[in-house]
């Protein structure tokens, strides 16, 4: 399918704000990671070693499930790149962003003026029913909908946006009181997605996942519960064109600054709260490792992005996913020289 094309494709867009993992800050141990949980063969290792991308495909347990790797050495410093990645100017003047908010502390509705559903969505919408219904929902809002807008009324429109705006809100307000079991269930499909517990099964993949990182690790499940003292938090809701459609979306962004050598520079995850398409649920782990050899002073940047998508099973998913996966591996070598570029230009 299209979609699920668009879907892992538009992981690579977004990685000009994101990064992956790694569990020590040696060059040995680097090396270590790199061979027996990346699975870098010694080509891979050795174009790293000329400063060049390196990207791959990592074994999933399942059709549904997509796992992305890159890495890549930039002489410049971890402070640089969180400060690119996350300056919300630069990124509105990107070609796929058609609005970018950062949510104030606490969350006002004023923070959402923009969130708004395109012409398509709402026809969609006024279209939807349990199980059957072209944007991502929950059976309960579906019913809210129905109740709520007078779609004969001149200000149909008017109404959906305000109502998708508040719901928004609440959505985000009850996630940060609750955590993942706000986020419930979306019965927009035959097949319900329980995202808490796909967050779970996404955090349990050992072999792709460092282990360094406990604490950090937990708190991105118990959310609001057992924040380490070096962790921030912030929130921010872009919609972003993706290929096929204009995608809503709210992300939760928890930095961690290393606070010892053994630990990575930084370490950010980009945690989907809502989508209202593609993205059944989204976690993206950001690492920047500080080298120890003194010839380079600067970073490697490694990435892991991993998602849950229906269509990628049966005999046609399959062929999806193959031509999907592959177009994207070739797209994140493509962005993380990118980022090395315009990090090291500006040095």
């Amino acid at each position: 399918m299209m979609r699920n094309l668009v879907v892992t494709v538009v992981l690579i867009v977004m990685i000009v704000r994101f990064t992956a993992p790694c569990r020590a800050q040696t060059s040995a141990e680097l090396l270590n990671y790199l061979q027996q949980d990346a699975k870098l063969s010694q080509d891979q290792i050795a174009a790293l070693g000329k400063g060049q991308a390196v990207a791959k495909n990592l074994e999933s347990r399942k059709a549904d499930e997509v796992f992305l790797f890159g890495v890549i050495y930039v002489n410049a410093t971890p402070e640089n790149y969180v400060k690119v990645a996350y300056d919300f100017d630069r990124l509105r003047k990107l070609p796929n962003y058609l609005a970018l908010e950062r949510f104030s502390t606490p969350p006002q509705l004023s923070d959402l003026k923009g969130f708004a559903l395109d012409s398509q969505d709402i026809k969609d919408l006024r279209d939807c029913k349990p199980e059957h219904c072209n944007i991502q929902i929950p059976a309960s809002s579906i019913a809210d909908v129905d109740q709520a807008i007078n779609w004969s009324g001149p200000d149909a429109e008017q109404q959906v946006d305000q109502m998708a705006q508040k719901k928004a809100l609440q959505h985000l307000l009850a996630y940060q009181k609750e955590g993942n079991s706000a986020l419930g269930v979306f019965n927009d499909k035959h097949d319900p997605t329980q995202a808490p517990a796909q967050f779970k099964y996404m955090l349990s993949y050992a072999r792709v996942l460092p282990k360094a990182l406990p604490d950090y690790y937990n708190y991105l499940l118990d959310y609001p519960n057992g924040k380490p003292a070096n962790v921030e938090d912030m929130f921010y809701w872009e919609n972003v064109k993706f290929g096929l459609k204009p995608t809503l979306r709210m992300v939760q962004v928890v930095t961690m600054r290393g606070n010892n050598p053994h630990q990575p520079a930084y370490t950010i995850a980009e945690k989907q709260i809502y989508s209202s398409h593609y993205f059944e649920t989204a976690l993206d782990l950001t690492y920047c490792i500080r080298s120890d050899d003194p010839k380079l002073p600067g970073f490697y940047l490694i990435m892991i992005m991993g998602s849950e998508q229906a269509g990628l099973t049966g005999f046609k998913g399959s062929i999806v996913r193959s031509h999907a996966v592959g177009r994207s591996v070739s797209n994140l070598e493509k962005s993380l020289t990118a980022i090395k570029n315009t990090l090291e230009k500006n040095q």
